[in-house]
């Protein structure tokens, strides 16, 4: 299998010239880095800009962020996976995007705070503890959420250029790409993770677009709904059908999860809301993002779609490594299938101008998550504790130090971790583990005069039991059971959007018994809700 995988690889488009346009992107990516540093004087600026952003680089930046390279993939390979039934995913993100938008649903009102981390609100509204814990959940869910981002990323790389997949071009790939994203994030904080997010909205979008038309003219609509259709059957039309891959909780996991957290909860989409100009401008930044929100699931899962067809109707020896004939061959990983697909449709210098779109896309998640997730722990876990103590020039510094060590867990994370979850099942598990319960404090803690420090607390503690959809933790625990040979489930209690749905309740229910059973006090309390 080796051999037949390196030989496919081999077919790419990708050239010499490829490769210069791609390095040259970078190397401005870098320069930027480098040159916004000295507008970086304090932690509003290092984590928020400012608080300066307009609408429609609000729109850019956050569609920049949200669209990364690991968005590409998960969502390509779900549509390679089960078809146009996957658009629901994307219809969820759009309806959910836009009435936050019209309503200003949390978003607006964090704003008016002027916080700049979700746990800063939980001090505001509750107590310290719960800011410290709030803080500790976060970043536990927030790190192990991105901790398969660099490998899935570089497996991009490597598929689309035709790297020779050995055991030294993964992890090369993925140490070079660190170190870049590395470099201009510790440098600049969030403005040059704005001003390269813009750059890689205006890049990405020509992309996307190109790449899109050159799909459709290479095997025509026509073909490709038939030949998925008479393959895959109805349910790649239908998310509800008996026997495909979705079903109705899995529906109602998309809404909460690719709809309301993804916007209103993750915290790097909320950060750009914290960075706006006004709540006003929040309100038509999210009106505008819900089609980018929609656009950034929908294009690549029609790029997974079409990689299927590609493969099943043209490339005979793709096929044989995908869909081996032999059972006792193990198949290709389909994370390749939609890389391996754009290598050979796509011209040589306009797949180099793709290839740097997405490492542009790729390097703009990082960016924001890595500033994110070690601002969090800075702002939220260390300095609460420090006290007045922890002057400004320090937060900066362990910033940038926890920037560090946590891109150096994410490379060892993507070496070692193996599980048979979709990525995007992987992310919407791990992410849980903070958004289930972030979600309770966030809505009672605006909206509700009568929650309390002692329910949000309890409410966060909940959200640990999400890690149990998991594929390797429902193997440990017994929720899930395979034939050690073929690896094909024999008896599954619960999938991992029901487990997510069950946390979700868990954590609401924790939230208002414990509230009701242990109040705060009169002269303790907080204010009431904002």
């Amino acid at each position: 299998m080796g051999t037949e995988f390196t030989e496919a690889l081999s077919r790419t488009n990708f050239t010499s010239f490829d490769w210069v346009i791609v390095v040259i992107y970078l190397s401005i990516s870098v320069v930027i880095g480098l040159f916004v540093k000295k507008y970086v004087r304090n932690m509003t600026t290092y984590l928020g800009a400012g608080r300066a952003i307009g609408t429609w680089l609000g729109v850019a930046t956050m569609t920049g962020t949200e669209m990364g390279l690991i968005t590409v993939m998960y969502n390509a390979q779900k549509g390679f996976k089960e078809g146009f039934a996957t658009f629901h995913i994307a219809l969820a993100a759009m309806i959910v995007t836009f009435i936050v938008g019209v309503t200003g649903f949390i978003v607006c009102r964090l704003r008016e705070m002027e916080v700049l981390t979700i746990p800063e609100f939980y001090e505001k509204r509750f107590d310290r503890k719960t800011r410290i814990l709030g803080g500790i959940m976060l970043t536990l869910g927030g790190i192990l959420n991105m901790g398969l981002f660099l490998k899935v990323g570089s497996m991009f790389i490597v598929g689309i250029t035709g790297m020779s997949q050995d055991s030294r071009a993964l992890p090369a790939v993925m140490t070079v790409l660190l170190v870049l994203v590395l470099i201009y994030t510790v440098l600049g904080g969030m403005i040059s993770v704005v001003v390269t997010d813009y750059i890689q909205f205006v890049v990405l979008s020509f992309g996307m677009v190109v790449t899109t038309l050159i799909c459709l003219n290479k095997m025509g609509w026509g073909q490709i709904i038939e030949t998925v259709q008479a393959l895959k059957g109805v349910s790649s039309m239908d998310p509800l059908a008996e026997g495909g891959g979705f079903g109705a909780s899995y529906v109602m996991w998309m809404f909460f999860t690719a709809g309301l957290v993804s916007c209103a909860i993750w915290p790097t989409a909320v950060a750009r809301a914290l960075a706006m100009e006004s709540p006003q401008a929040v309100k038509r930044q999210y009106m505008w993002s819900s089609i980018s929100f929609m656009i950034r699931f929908l294009i690549p899962s029609f790029w997974g779609i079409c990689a299927f067809v590609f493969i099943m109707t043209m490339a005979p020896d793709l096929k044989a490594i995908f869909f081996p004939a032999d059972s006792s061959v193990t198949e290709v990983n389909n994370l390749y299938a939609m890389p391996i697909f754009l290598g050979r449709i796509l011209p040589a210098g306009l797949i180099g101008i793709i290839t740097a779109a997405m490492i542009a896309a790729f390097m703009s998640t990082h960016d924001s998550y890595l500033l994110c997730w070690s601002s969090v722990i800075t702002q939220d876990v260390i300095a609460p504790i420090m006290g007045k103590e922890f002057s400004t020039a320090n937060r900066i510094k362990w910033t940038r130090i926890l920037i560090v060590v946590i891109g150096l867990y994410i490379l060892y994370w993507g070496l070692v971790y193996e599980g048979n979850d979709d990525i995007w099942d992987y992310m919407s598990v791990t992410g849980a583990i903070y958004f289930t319960g972030a979600f309770s404090l966030l809505v009672g803690g605006l909206y509700w005069k009568g929650a309390s420090s002692s329910g949000a607390f309890m409410a966060l503690l909940s959200g640990l039991t999400a890690i149990l959809g998991l594929d390797p933790v429902q193997r440990l625990v017994g929720l899930k059971v395979v034939d050690p040979e073929t690896d094909e489930i024999i008896r599954q209690t619960m999938t991992s959007d029901q487990i997510g749905l069950s946390t979700v309740a868990l954590t609401v229910v924790v939230f208002v018994l414990g509230s009701l059973i242990f109040p705060d006090k009169p002269k303790t309390a907080q204010a009431a809700a904002v």
